[in-house]
């Protein structure tokens, strides 16, 4: 049964046709908001190079002295997936692996890494940026070793438009990818991880309290 809308039961004049599709509108975006940096944001900052932690090869953490471990999400990419049951991604997508490996070593030989963060973080709380090694930046270098999609078209340049253009152009240049694209292999992984699920061949999923 659907049941009409009726704002005097909570003390609000009466809604009609557009004005109750606006009320409706204006709550689902101020509920889907990103939420803002409050870290510096705009500028490159330094990072020491023994607080990285290498999670895959697009996203970072970061373990500050004295403070909370930040999670980058590096912007301009999407490599391929690891394993991470916890996730919904019971195995490893074909170069996930050398993703994580690729970082591995550009993290490794490091000299100099800075963090440029955008103004809002992703709607997992991380924090949204591009990271420069040895003042280049990690995300044309993954580009161009050909492990990683560019996501500039799809979700515009944050806020750095030089960046973003650097990627397209390193995308371009590598050319195809070896592999599908990552978020087509998650949505076929969260299908797999629920049937698995079912099967009792993976753990129930942890709910948050």
């Amino acid at each position: 049964m659907i049941r009409r809308f009726n704002g005097n039961r909570l003390g609000l004049p009466p809604l009609r046709g557009f004005a109750l599709i606006v009320l409706i509108a204006g709550c689902l975006q101020a509920a889907e908001s990103p939420r803002q940096q409050t870290r510096t944001h705009g500028r490159r900052v330094p990072v020491p190079l023994d607080a990285i932690r290498v999670e895959d090869g697009d996203t970072i953490r970061i373990v500050w002295k004295g403070g909370p471990i930040e999670v980058v999400r590096i912007l301009g990419i999407d490599t391929p997936e690891t394993q991470q049951i916890e996730h919904d991604l019971p195995f490893d997508q074909p170069f996930g692996p050398e993703a994580t490996a690729f970082a591995q070593g550009v993290f490794a030989m490091a000299e100099r890494v800075e963090l440029l963060r955008a103004a809002t973080l992703d709607p997992y709380q991380r924090t949204l940026g591009y990271v420069f090694v040895n003042d280049r930046n990690y995300s044309v270098l993954v580009l161009r070793a050909r492990l990683a999609v560019e996501t500039v078209s799809v979700f515009g340049d944050n806020g750095f438009p030089q960046e973003a253009a650097d990627c397209l152009r390193a995308a371009e240049a590598a050319g195809p990818v070896p592999f599908e694209p990552p978020y087509l292999f998650r949505r076929r992984m969260r299908e797999v991880a629920e049937q698995m699920r079912a099967e009792r061949r993976l753990p129930p999923k942890r709910r948050d309290p």
